[in-house]
């Protein structure tokens, strides 16, 4: 279960490189050194057990800063995220990896940044090589894999443990159509074993065939929310200039 209420995340943007004195004193600097930019503003939602939610908007709308507070890895500046059970994340291409680590090692590595112990690792990493399809790379250094190998990779690590929560951030859309849909059949799994999914994708085939709903975002506020056909159809009509 997620509940999000009243979130705002707000950033100051610096016009020249930001000094303790600028950053701590800025009436005594004078004015338009910086402003205050605001990626999302009063974001408020839920999403339920066995619920796929899909966040869509242009870039820059606030749709992987939404994800980012979701997960931890950054703040809010008000308003709250509640989520009841774990989560589990695969919020950037090649994040938790190292470049000059072996596929192995990073399955270990990856995974233990998310939470598992070497021996649950142990015991789920012939299940992860086997979801990834890597086998004859495993052992190889990843700086040699393509950008759809890191995907197979993190997707398959992401998935392996144990959470209530899945937030993806694009992932679907990068990789081969074979493991797109690999990972589209997987989702549906997810669900109907009553996990809760968050999507963000720029990609409204797989949004409205995977989504029970749709939030979308514009400038870091909620445009529209509902049934996932009805919503994606909304944006991409504004986004053609049919609104």
């Amino acid at each position: 279960m997620l509940a999000v209420a009243m979130l705002s995340k707000r950033y100051r943007i610096f016009f020249e490189k930001p000094s303790l004195i600028r950053s701590v004193l800025p009436a005594l600097m004078g004015a338009g050194t910086s402003r205050e930019f605001w990626a999302l503003r009063d974001i408020s939602f839920t999403a339920a057990p066995g619920e796929c939610l899909g966040i869509i908007g242009s870039n820059g709308s606030g749709k992987s800063t939404l994800l980012k507070i979701i997960a931890g890895v950054t703040t809010p500046t008000a308003g709250r995220v509640n989520v009841r059970g774990a989560i589990s994340s695969l919020l950037e291409l090649g994040a938790g990896f190292h470049p000059e680590l072996t596929g192995r090692e990073n399955v270990f590595l990856n995974a233990s940044i998310l939470g598992l112990t070497r021996a649950e690792i142990e015991r789920r990493f012939d299940a992860i090589v086997e979801f990834s399809g890597l086998h004859e790379f495993i052992n190889t250094k990843l700086y040699t894999y393509s950008s759809g190998m890191c995907l197979r990779l993190g997707f398959a690590v992401a998935i392996h443990v144990p959470f209530d929560l899945l937030l993806i951030d694009e992932i679907i859309a990068v990789g081969d159509p074979a493991f797109q849909e690999k990972c589209s059949a997987h989702v549906r799994q997810l669900r109907s074993r009553g996990k809760t999914i968050v999507i963000i994708s720029h990609m409204m085939g797989a949004i409205t065939s995977l989504c029970d709903r749709v939030l979308w975002l514009d400038h870091g506020r909620i445009a529209a929310s509902g049934p996932a056909a009805d919503t994606t159809r909304q944006f991409v009509a504004a986004s053609a200039g049919g609104e």
